[in-house]
């Protein structure tokens, strides 16, 4: 994969920068929430360069440690819980190496090493997580279901991230599912992940029809009370999803994304040039992200392969939308906030929740982001349960 070409003047964060933000997260924001204080210094004084082969080497030198830690104690006979505990810490750190998205040979083998542990400690969760393997188009999409214990035939969530945040890293918003006593289904979005087709392909909606076609095939989940939530630049397909297939879905969750000016050129050149700021590497790696999903490799072919997934060129805002609910925050540098107001200034009426404060996905200084999760979960369990 070709790293996209940063657009002159794009802001990156120099790697004292980075080393003091790795700290300043770890074990709290993303995308090192999960990552243990000792874990992250270790990888910060180690690093020389912010060469992403190098990047994607330090961290997983921490991963494949815990690995082989777990494989030894699973050979002892260790419990569930200290292996699962175990390898999702290998996970996490090689999930880091991948970040934000495997645009260089080392990274790539991150990724790979990221899918392979969290396999291995999927195999003890509780509830028990099913991996799907489900046809599609000569090709196999990829998919996590998990369902609430003593819970017939719940309704279903099918959930994903954007560019950076894929399928593994949804658990916590899987907990949270399940705890509202419905059943959770990550995946990833077209253009990250395992997905096997690009954001820009014409078959990238398809594979969220042969998601919600399957959901109908199982007897064990209902189905037909179905909710869709993305994130993200992920966000962009729930709604589009809410407003072209309004009969199949009982609630769409919009967080976080674009749907007509965050696809202009307007918006783009500065969000990739001086924005970003939630991003650890700065705007320049937000370009490499969404170029690699894209299937881009400069920023002016971003910018002209973009405006055509505007919802408003589309023609689809004044259509019937499913329930949906947007959510963002109001000082976002990645997604505009204008595109929640556009949302709501179009077809039937919406919900909202708008954090005044917040920046990307509503994260807000002093908010819990779990707090945001709730608030989102708490409504798809209202519209999944009438």
């Amino acid at each position: 994969m070709t790293v996209p070409i940063r657009p002159q003047g794009s802001r990156e964060r120099t790697l004292d920068e980075v080393k003091a933000e790795v700290l300043r997260r770890a074990g709290k924001i993303n995308p090192v929430e999960s990552i243990k204080r000792e874990d992250a210094e270790a990888v910060v004084n180690a690093l020389t360069s912010l060469d992403r082969n190098h990047w994607a080497e330090q961290w997983c030198k921490i991963g494949l440690g815990y690995e082989a830690k777990a494989d030894e104690r699973a050979a002892a006979g260790a419990s569930g819980p200290e292996l699962s505990e175990l390898y999702t810490l290998g996970f996490d750190a090689c999930r880091v190496g991948r970040y934000p998205a495997p645009t260089s040979p080392g990274q790539l083998d991150a990724y790979k090493h990221s899918i392979r542990i969290f396999r291995k400690a999927a195999k003890y969760f509780e509830p028990k997580l099913e991996v799907i393997e489900l046809p599609f188009e000569g090709k196999t999409l990829v998919g996590y279901l998990q369902k609430p214990p003593g819970v017939t035939k719940p309704g279903v969530v099918m959930h994903w991230g954007g560019v950076d945040g894929w399928k593994e890293d949804r658990l916590h918003a899987g907990e949270l599912i399940m705890e509202a006593g419905l059943a959770t289904l990550s995946i990833d979005m077209p253009g990250s992940g395992e997905n096997p087709v690009l954001f820009s392909d014409d078959a990238a909606e398809r594979t969220y029809v042969a998601w919600m076609d399957y959901v109908l095939t199982r007897t064990d989940i209902d189905g037909k009370k179905l909710g869709v939530w993305g994130g993200s630049f992920g966000a962009y397909w729930a709604a589009r999803l809410a407003l072209t297939y309004p009969e199949r879905i009982s609630g769409a969750v919009f967080h976080g994304g674009n749907v007509h000016y965050g696809f202009q050129k307007e918006w783009l050149v500065p969000a990739f040039t001086t924005g970003g700021a939630s991003y650890l590497f700065g705007a320049a790696s937000l370009l490499d992200a969404r170029g690699r999903a894209m299937g881009t490799k400069t920023l002016d072919e971003f910018i002209a392969a973009a405006p055509r997934f505007s919802l408003k060129t589309m023609g689809l805002l004044d259509k019937t939308s499913a329930p949906l609910l947007a959510v963002n925050g109001k000082l976002d540098d990645q997604a505009p906030i204008d595109d929640v107001y556009l949302l709501m200034e179009h077809g039937n009426p919406k919900s909202a929740r708008v954090f005044p404060e917040g920046l990307h996905m509503g994260r807000t200084a002093g908010l819990p982001y779990g707090e945001i999760l709730k608030v989102i979960v708490g409504w798809l369990q209202q519209q999944l349960t009438r």
